[in-house]
């Protein structure tokens, strides 16, 4: 259940290794600094949040988690999420919130729900993902054209008229700054492979802005010089009456944090060719969450852009991470000083980009390939979480796609009535095709499908079919894999139909759930192990025996 990936790659370190693991921690752990900054400001918090996040979660992943190369820290989807729970309970709320997400995830784990999350529809992960990254490009407008707003507000269509109303302020050479962040973090991978290009637009744009004094907001004009130093541990103060209003913004931190942190695990890897322990790595991702809230940082997850940076560096151990965080910590307190001159234009272009690489925009492409089922989810999902709520768009869009299922499995199943003669190959490949002659007074009931609580009702319909009652009835089972307590309810009610229409119950072709079921629900008793057969052959040789009874 816990068995972080570190301690098992240590059994077989080498030097080499340790070389590779060096240099791409090093390099990812440049990379995270604008990321995290960035997030940061966009989540509504100021940028030390985001780098203390990097840090302390980005170490606890790293040390606990159960991928061999999985990055932690500040992301994207957590942006709107957070940015809400800011505007709403503030700073200290946040905080709280986190903590609560981070023992929500250590208990996941330890119930072993790691492999659970991958049955959240990938039309509802595509929809709020999307969401989010329309979210994000709506909250980075101000910034990047530079306009003169004060707050803004949380919902997007209030963001957006605020937009229309004051882009007359807009900031020409803060506009440019963050035109060219864009278009230097496009141009550059075709010219520069190994330095990612959010790292040379930030660093080019900056020393721009510096050196030509361009009037444009910067990360020390908003919020001063950032701290050298990390905060000492602080436990927040947690009540009762916190806990109720914090729950579901934790619930949703905690289940955003476990899909991220393991779709991106299931994406490393793919391209390493390892294998992930699911359950520990959201234990992991738990323990990370409440170290970043004891120091007071944001909410922290598998980041797939930084995760995949490692594995294209060389990074195959945890020791990359490790070294990734220790990168920012030495950043931050010799070089934190510099990180006020960074334009805030700069840090929105590059969250443009992530924006736009969020976007699923070729899932929408394809979005008339889906189907009818696929489309309503994704679309129900992605308005809701642009114009509602993110916690009401994962709560509708999994509800809404559990009742789809259901439905495709409620028409998949049916049940047909023989009453005369058929063909039946036994579903062996040896066996040759048999024919059999269904006597007079006998019907056989062929179920094909699941019985669960959206087919019990077949039952009763073909029931209310039949106008003349036979004397024996065969129910055959080969085609059904299980049976949940619905069906097992509807199965009783028929049995007891029959026995009160003095009609003979014969069952064949059970296979093992359903007979565990009808064992356990004391069914088989009822029917009569005389009455339950494994071939249709038994069965009806046993009918007709009743019949000449």
């Amino acid at each position: 259940m816990f068995a972080p990936k570190l301690f098992t790659c240590l059994k077989t370190y080498s030097k080499e290794q340790f070389v590779s693991d060096f240099i791409a921690g090093m390099i990812v752990g440049v990379v995270a600094i604008p990321l995290a900054i960035a997030f940061a400001i966009a989540s509504g918090v100021s940028p030390d949040k985001g780098l203390f996040t990097a840090i302390i979660a980005g170490f606890l992943v790293s040390v606990l988690g159960g991928s061999r190369v999985q990055i932690g820290g500040p992301t994207g989807a957590f942006v709107v999420i957070v940015y809400g729970i800011v505007q709403k309970f503030g700073v200290d709320g946040l905080i709280i919130a986190t903590f609560m997400a981070g023992i929500l995830l250590v208990c996941m784990g330890v119930l072993k729900l790691g492999t659970a999350v991958k049955f959240i529809p990938h039309s509802v992960i595509v929809g709020f993902t999307s969401g989010i990254a329309v979210i994000i490009f709506s909250s980075q407008i101000k910034d990047f054209f530079g306009l003169n707003i004060g707050k803004l507000p949380a919902e997007f269509i209030g963001k957006w008229c605020i937009y229309i109303e004051k882009f007359h302020t807009l900031n020409y050479m803060a506009a440019a700054l963050g035109i060219l962040t864009v278009l230097i973090i496009v141009i550059s991978p075709k010219l520069v492979k190994k330095i990612p290009g959010a790292l040379i637009a930030l660093l080019f744009v900056s020393v721009l802005s510096a050196l030509l004094r361009l009037p444009v907001e910067t990360v020390g004009s908003r919020f001063g010089a950032l701290p050298q130093v990390l905060p000492v541990p602080h436990v927040p103060k947690i009540s009762l009456s916190i806990i109720r209003e914090l729950f579901q913004p934790a619930i949703t931190i905690a289940l955003l944090g476990a899909i991220e942190s393991l779709l991106s695990a299931i994406v490393a890897d793919g391209m390493i060719g390892g294998r992930h322990r699911s359950n520990t790595e959201l234990i992991g991702q738990g323990i990370a969450n409440i170290g970043s809230a004891l120091f007071g940082g944001i909410p922290a997850t598998g980041a797939i852009a930084r995760t995949v940076t490692n594995i294209k560096n060389g990074g195959r151990t945890p020791i990359a991470g490790i070294v990734h965080s220790i990168t920012v910590l030495i950043i931050m307190l010799f070089l934190g000083s510099l990180i006020k001159f960074v334009p805030l234009a700069c840090l929105a272009g590059i969250l443009v980009v992530v924006a736009y690489h969020m976007s699923e925009w070729r899932s929408f492409c394809d979005l008339f390939q889906w189907s009818r089922g696929g489309r309503t989810v994704l679309l129900a999902t992605f308005l809701l979480t642009v114009f509602i709520d993110l916690n009401v768009a994962i709560e509708v869009g999994v509800v809404l796609a559990s009742f789809i299922f259901m439905k495709r499995m409620s028409d998949a199943t049916n049940i047909k009535i023989i009453a005369k003669a058929f063909e039946d190959d036994e579903k062996g490949e040896d066996q040759p095709l048999s024919s059999f002659i269904i006597p007079d007074g006998v019907e056989i009931y062929e179920i094909n499908g699941p019985l669960f609580f959206g087919a019990a009702n077949r039952f009763d319909e073909i029931d209310r079919q039949v106008s003349v009652k036979p004397k024996v009835r065969i129910l055959r089972f080969r085609d059904v894999p299980l049976i949940d307590s619905t069906g097992m309810h509807a199965l009783k009610s028929f049995y007891s139909k029959c026995k009160n229409n003095k009609i003979r119950l014969i069952i064949t072709g059970l296979h093992v759930q359903p007979l565990n079921e009808i064992v356990k629900e004391s069914l088989y008793e009822l029917i009569g192990e005389e009455n339950v057969f494994s071939s249709m052959k038994e069965s009806i040789a046993r009918a007709e025996t009743i019949l000449k009874e």
